[in-house]
Order: C-alpha cells, then sequence, then structure tokens
C-alpha cells in the first residue's frame, strides 16, 4: 500500500522512522543492548527519516485545511460542531489546533535537523533540500494559523522556548527555502542514497521539486499583498519575484507535486494521533468517512451558474454529491431555489446546496436523511414537517474498499442495497489526490498579480489557463477510478468529463468571461473551487479581508448574524483571522507567551499580559496579514 512517490511503500519506510522516533524517547539506561529493528536518532538513515516528514507534513497540512477552509462556507457540517461553527463563524467553538501543533512540533519538526546534518555530511543535498523545503512549509503552516510561536529556539534544548514574531518566522521561512532551491540545484556524491528511495511525494525527481520550492515562495511572497510595494527582502510586497519565483514554477500538470493516496487497509498506523491507516487522504478521515456534510448553496451556485451567465461547470457533477433516488410524475423541479438535477434514467439525484445566510441552522436543518429499509426511500425521521424536504440534501459522504472493506467507493444507506447508495464529492475520498503544489496554483497567483499590474489580458490568460488544468487534473483521477471500478461510471460524480465541455466552459466569452471583463472576484472564486479543504482557502479569504465582492455568492451566516453569542468571539466587522495557540503553550510556556504580546498589535486591548486567553483572540491578525512592516 502506498502513496504514490516512488516504488518502495511508504508504508514501509515509514515504519522504521516510527520505530526510531519511539526510540529516542526511552531512557538511556534501557540502552543496554542495541535492537536493529528500532534504531536510535543517532544510526537511522537520512533517507528513513524523510517519509516520515513527509507523511506528517501533509497529515498536519490536510488535517488543518479540513477546519481553516470551512471559514469560506463551501461544505458545511450539520452534525460537527467544531466544522459547523467554523463555517458558521461561531469562533468560541473548537478547531484542530491540537492535532496540528502536535503533528508538526513531533512528528515533523524534530526529525529535520537529524535529517539535514546526516544528509549533508553525506553529501546527499537533495536530501538536505528536502528538510530545509518541509521545514519552510511546516513553519508557515503554523505561522498561518498561530501567528507567533517558538521558532529560532525550536526543537533545541530549552524547556521553555521564546516565542518569535510572525516576521521572524516568516523571513526565516523564505530563508530555508533559498537554501532549499540552492540545494536542490546541486549534484549528490555518487555515494549519496538517492532520493527516490525516501521520497513520497515527486518520486525522486529533484526537478519538480525546485519547482515546487519555486512556488511555494511564490504562494508566500504573495500573502504579503497588503504590504506596501518593495523588495520582500525588506517583508514588502514584490510582484515583481513572485512573477520571476512562477518562471521557474511549473510549467504543466506534469510538474505538479502530487500524494497518490490509496484505498487499501495496511496495517501500518498513524502512531501520534489517531491510530489509523496511512494510506489513504486525511481528508477521507476528517470529512468522507464522517456523516452530515453537505456543499452550501454558495458553492452549489459557483458551480452551476458561474458570473450568473447560466453556464455549468463540468466539474459540477463531481464535486456536488448524488444519491440514488426514483423521479416520479409530481417530483419537484427545484428546492430552496436551486434547480434539482436528475440523471436522464430518473435514478440518481443530484444535491442542492444548503444556505448558510437563511436562518435553516436556528430551524432544526439540515436534518440529515436515513435509508428506510421497507420502504425502499431516503427520508428525514422528525416530527417537524417542515424539514422533511431536507431529502434534497445530498451528504459528502464517500465509503472505502479498503478501510471500510465495502464493494467500492460508493456509501450505502444499507448495506448491499444498490438503491440506497451516495457518490460523495471528488475532494474527500480515501484515495482522493492531495496536491500539495500545481500548475494551477501558479496560473492563478500569476493571474491575480497582473490584475493588480493593470496587465487585464495576461491576468485573462493565466486564469484560463489555470482553470483548464484543474479541469484536466481533475479528469485524470477520474478516468484512474474508472478505470480500476468500470461499474463507477454508471454514477455522474465518477464519469471522466468530456474534453469538448472543458474545452467550451474555458473559450473566451464562455463562462469566464473575456479580458476586457476579467475581474480580481472571479479569478479569486475560480481558483476558490480548486481549493477545497486547503488552508490557502483561509488565506485568500483574510489576505481580501472576507470581501463577498471578491468571492461571488458568499456571505457571512445568518446565525453570525443573528445570534449574540457568535459576536462574543467575532464582533461585527472582525473576521476569523487565527486560532488560539495550542494548549501546550498556554499550559507550559506561558511567561514566553505573555512576553510575545506586546509585539502583536492589538494584543494588549483584549485581556493584558493573558490576551491569548480572550474571547476574541481568534480575530488578532497574523503578521503577513497586516500592514504592519
Amino acid at each position: 500500500v502506498r502513496l504514490v512517490g516512488s516504488e518502495m511503500c511508504i508504508r514501509d519506510r515509514i515504519i522504521g522512522a516510527a520505530l526510531a522516533l519511539s526510540a529516542t524517547s526511552c531512557n538511556d539506561w534501557l540502552d543496554i543492548n542495541t535492537d536493529p529493528n528500532s534504531p536510535s536518532a543517532e544510526s537511522v538513515e537520512y533517507q528513513t527519516l524523510l517519509p516520515w516528514c513527509q507523511f506528517y507534513m501533509s497529515h498536519c497540512y490536510m488535517n488543518t485545511g479540513c477546519n481553516a477552509s470551512y471559514y469560506a462556507g463551501n461544505i458545511i457540517s450539520g452534525g460537527s460542531a467544531r466544522d459547523q461553527g467554523a463555517a458558521l463563524w461561531n469562533l468560541g467553538a473548537g478547531t484542530r489546533r491540537g492535532n496540528t501543533y502536535q503533528w508538526f512540533f513531533v512528528g515533523v519538526g524534530p526529525n529535520l535537523g537529524n535529517m539535514y546534518n546526516k544528509a549533508m555530511a553525506a553529501g546527499a543535498y537533495h536530501y538536505a533540500a528536502a528538510s530545509r523545503l518541509i521545514k519552510a512549509y511546516g513553519f508557515m503552516v503554523m505561522t498561518d494559523i498561530f501567528g507567533e510561536m517558538p521558532y529560532t529556539q525550536a526543537f533545541q534544548d530549552y524547556n521553555s522556548p521564546k516565542f518569535d514574531t510572525g516576521k521572524t518566522i516568516f523571513m526565516g521561512c523564505l530563508a530555508d527555502i533559498d537554501e532549499a532551491i540552492e540545494l536542490f540545484q546541486k549534484a549528490q556524491s555518487p555515494s549519496a542514497q538517492p532520493l527516490a528511495v525516501g521520497d513520497s511525494w515527486n518520486n525522486g525527481d529533484a526537478q519538480k521539486w525546485l519547482k515546487f520550492a519555486y512556488l511555494l515562495k511564490a504562494r508566500w511572497l504573495n500573502h504579503l499583498s497588503k504590504k506596501a510595494e518593495g523588495s520582500w527582502k525588506e517583508g514588502k510586497y514584490d510582484t515583481q519575484a513572485i512573477l520571476d519565483c512562477l518562471a521557474k514554477a511549473q510549467q504543466s500538470n506534469a510538474d505538479n507535486t502530487v500524494i497518490r493516496h490509496t484505498d487499501t487497509n495496511s496495517n501500518t498506523h498513524d502512531v501520534l494521533g489517531w491510530n489509523e491507516t496511512v494510506d489513504y487522504s486525511t481528508v477521507y478521515s476528517c470529512v468522507g468517512m464522517n456523516s452530515n456534510y453537505y456543499v452550501s448553496k454558495t458553492y452549489f451556485e459557483n458551480l452551476t451558474n458561474f458570473d450568473g451567465k447560466g453556464i455549468e461547470d463540468p466539474r459540477a457533477d463531481r464535486f456536488i454529491p448524488w444519491q440514488r433516488s426514483g423521479k416520479s410524475a409530481d417530483t419537484p423541479v427545484e428546492a430552496f431555489g436551486q434547480k434539482i438535477k436528475w440523471t436522464a434514467d430518473g435514478k440518481w439525484r443530484r444535491s442542492v446546496g444548503v444556505d448558510i445566510t437563511s436562518n435553516i441552522f436556528s430551524n432544526s436543518g439540515p436534518y440529515p436523511t436515513i435509508w428506510d429499509n421497507e420502504k425502499n426511500r431516503w427520508y428525514c425521521k422528525t416530527d417537524n414537517a417542515e424539514r422533511w424536504g431536507d431529502t434534497v440534501f445530498v451528504q459528502s459522504k464517500s465509503s472505502s474498499k479498503g478501510y471500510s472493506k465495502n464493494v467500492d467507493l460508493l456509501w450505502r444507506g444499507n448495506v448491499g442495497k444498490d438503491q440506497s447508495a451516495i457518490s460523495g464529492i471528488f475532494q474527500v475520498r480515501p484515495s482522493s489526490p492531495t496536491y500539495l503544489g500545481t500548475y494551477w496554483e501558479a496560473n492563478f497567483i500569476k493571474a491575480e498579480v497582473l490584475m493588480r499590474k493593470g496587465d487585464k489580458a495576461g491576468a485573462f490568460a493565466a486564469y484560463q489557463t489555470a482553470v483548464k488544468a484543474h479541469m484536466e487534473a481533475v479528469n485524470d483521477q477520474l478516468n484512474t477510478w474508472c478505470t480500476e471500478d468500470p461499474a463507477l461510471k454508471d454514477c455522474p460524480s465518477f464519469t471522466p468529463m468530456k474534453q469538448a465541455d472543458i474545452d467550451a466552459y474555458c473559450a473566451t466569452g464562455g463562462a469566464l468571461g473575456t479580458a476586457g471583463d476579467i475581474t480580481m472576484g472571479k479569478i479569486m472564486t475560480q481558483k476558490l473551487m480548486t481549493e477545497l479543504f486547503m488552508i490557502e482557502t483561509w488565506n485568500d479569504f483574510r489576505r481580501f479581508d472576507f470581501d463577498p465582492n471578491i468571492f461571488m455568492n458568499w456571505n457571512k451566516s445568518y446565525e453570525y448574524e443573528h445570534n449574540p453569542k457568535y459576536l462574543t468571539y467575532c464582533p461585527m466587522g472582525k473576521g476569523p483571522r487565527r486560532w488560539q495557540p495550542a494548549g501546550i503553550e498556554i499550559s507550559y510556556n506561558s511567561d514566553n507567551l505573555k512576553a510575545i504580546g506586546a509585539e502583536i498589535p492589538g494584543a494588549s486591548e483584549l485581556t493584558g499580559e493573558v490576551w491569548y486567553n480572550s474571547d476574541q483572540i481568534c480575530t488578532l491578525n497574523v503578521w503577513w496579514d497586516s500592514d504592519q512592516p
């Protein structure tokens, strides 16, 4: 079972690194003999450490993205208080901060220095480069989420490491990525292990790593869009540097850094958190295997009627869930102001979206549907007649052949009964790809930068390229699923898109518009459609200050606008800007946490020294999300 990257299974490579990490926690007096199956930190090899770090870095990123992206309101939970709270802007609800912090600061960070030092000593410069890039990736995710944290004293012999400012962390990450770029371009020593031995992200292709590094640098430099124009080396917004990086980043989908998960049930498990198998996508664990997650009306409208042109996106059928049903003569043609779509044979019905700007959540909805075995139908088991029509909302629930031992990727309300099948959506299946760095992201960033420069023709061309590249990557995975299981073609959620439909949607004058009417809103909304369950969704929302004119068909929830409890945590005019520091820092490093508050604009206005315990802690801007020098 593998997260595809090199020919060796990642689970086998993780085993050694997992044992290495567990061995380092033993007391010295236990090390009387050396167990070859449990290598110490001194003896573990650099090529064994890399897959361990890659696994927990991607695990951390996906897990965090599953919560952070809800602030954009594209996916709604009808059951999870944490995830529903994020989508409705109840910032008093929980986050995934504990897992996020642990998986980087325990699973990734402590191994990076060891890997770097051993790799440099062996002339394995590509492993050293990967260590620096993953360090930058991890700390940038941490500062995206938490702002300030231990950085210069992290992973060293300090019981209470000092906190560093967001700027210090940000600039340090850029320095690490520059070193990674330099090292990826060096030839390794002939005696060094080839990168493919340990690499599960790019199959040992140093050129793909190099392009990934340039994309990450462009992504992070673009985060500085609220800063004054100038050199990035001074912490300013450097449009030319971004474009220069993009010229060296991905030039086609063949250059993408993608984790291609598998749907088989390995016997190697995550040892730091959920004790689940390592081979499938974390998004499946967070969303796909769980009940009562729905697409929003925002997401539905952007997929079915982008820019009000009445042209449906070819991805719509794959990104909106379907349910086996039975069309009849009195079946309604729309519900909640949205058209209900059926297959031609009337056997599959597509969901409509849940409107977060309505009062549905305070009115007991969306009410979950269950399967009635006696009447062979979906229904809502409630006495509230107003909620009986919630059967039009189809859960974004997937199944699994490996983890759940089901026959295919369709989830069934009654196991073994095809009439009770639900499709799930493209992004949440156990074998859904994780796109770490892509050609379409490079083009969306380019489109944004050129738009800021007033080059509308260049911005439109990059925007067109980005949308089409994403569609074609989605199609590649759809074809993979249907090749593995041809019966899935019967379900519209799996049927590959026609190239003619992709071309027509992306054609000048079609749904995407023209260079003459291109707007930043169109660019960012289309980018949003490619970022589901990614932290970049929230980063983009923060950079544009949650502007409904930029993010089409989106607005704050009814609950936020009408529930005084929500305003306790996020007053009007504010928004979700960060997460509260991790509990371990609050409990064991509070003096340093208090001290850093003096360097955070607005922190002292909350509750003085204990600013981090304020109800409104989540509304404080992180450094890059501000005009602070």
